[in-house]
């Protein structure tokens, strides 16, 4: 999404850091960026992960997303092309960011993705390579994915239930996403292959233990996000919530679990194993019942080259801009340092 019809909640755009709670993006006083060095944050975070946005359209309409009709598109020409998308992730991959999530709208509908793919895999300094999708688009393009260099994909999938697909989604396409997942399976070289299901109360609940059982059975780790703002016509409330922990609750009455060790402090993700051996791992997202702000290294690229340092924020720095009107590389740096510090 490139914030267009985007609710925003204001207390999870609010930094949550030691000694710095609830201080808002927008007013807090900087000092002069760091003009060298690893790119960090005013509040010491050291910034490793870009998620880039390569299209703002979608072929679903989910009801947490956007509205029936879609949103307006944005024109061919105000999108970056794959040479400027590759311009803008090597200057950050110099500054030290290492991971890079490409991610949309929905990415699978911009045509050729796989060869932006194969642009950004050769590239110095990357050490992780990921897709978010839907997987509509997966079944047709995993082996053009997998043979550009995409190294891991997680696939966005709330429900296994065609009807409940339906009414989410405002599209009858369970069976093709599911064949992506069969399809992707086939190419080892991309692991993991994660699950998102978001967790919404009075719809979530009858399924949670039938994803645990695909966990089990499949090499997918199964991930439940919490329901965030994120609806075209701000339905959302709190009451539309289930946590993290009610839903690991419900797994652990089935199938006990037990804490993954070792994991990146960094991670958004709490990951358990199930605690009789069985191979997968469930994890949990909960950006509402437990933000996790101060560990955040995450930044972003919109499609229409917008920089942001957070999902929530309303404050974006326009990229594009300079990039088409001949900015040196150092330039464009000093402008994303600015912007992150």
């Amino acid at each position: 999404m490139t914030g267009k019809g985007v609710g925003v909640m204001r207390e999870l755009a609010m930094v949550d850091v030691p000694g710095v709670r609830g201080v808002d993006w927008g007013v807090v006083e900087r000092s002069e960026h760091p003009r060298r060095g690893p790119l960090v944050d005013s509040y010491g975070r050291r910034i490793r992960n870009l998620r880039v946005s390569v299209t703002d359209r979608c072929n679903f309409r989910c009801v947490y997303c956007m509205p029936a009709e879609g949103l307006p598109w944005l024109p061919k020409g105000d999108i970056l092309s794959y040479e400027e998308i590759e311009r803008l992730v090597r200057i950050m991959l110099r500054i030290g960011v290492d991971e890079v999530r490409l991610t949309g709208g929905e990415p699978l509908v911009r045509k050729d993705l796989a060869e932006l793919i194969r642009r950004l895999a050769r590239l110095d300094g990357l050490g992780s390579l990921s897709l978010t999708t839907n997987g509509y688009l997966l079944k047709q393009q995993a082996h053009a994915l997998a043979g550009a260099g995409l190294r891991r994909i997680n696939v966005s999938l709330d429900t296994l239930d065609h009807e409940k697909f339906y009414t989410l989604t405002r599209r009858d396409a369970l069976s093709k996403v599911l064949e992506g997942l069969e399809e992707i399976e086939g190419y080892p070289q991309i692991a993991p292959i994660k699950i998102n299901a978001v967790a919404i109360r009075d719809f979530t609940e009858p399924e949670v233990v039938e994803f645990a059982r695909l966990a089990r059975r499949k090499p997918y780790e199964v991930r439940w996000i919490e329901f965030m703002p994120l609806d075209a016509d701000q339905t959302w409330t709190k009451d539309d919530v289930l946590t993290g922990a009610e839903i690991k609750a419900l797994i652990d009455e089935v199938f006990p679990l037990v804490p993954v060790e070792g994991r990146d402090p960094s991670s958004t993700s709490r990951v358990y194993r199930f605690a009789d051996g069985v191979p997968g791992t469930v994890g949990f997202i909960n950006p509402v019942s437990a933000p996790f702000c101060a560990q955040c290294d995450r930044i972003r690229l919109t499609a229409e080259g917008a920089f942001r340092t957070c999902l929530f924020s309303t404050v974006e720095t326009d990229l594009r801009g300079p990039l088409r009107s001949g900015a040196s590389d150092e330039a464009l740096e000093q402008i994303i340092r600015a912007a992150t510090w």
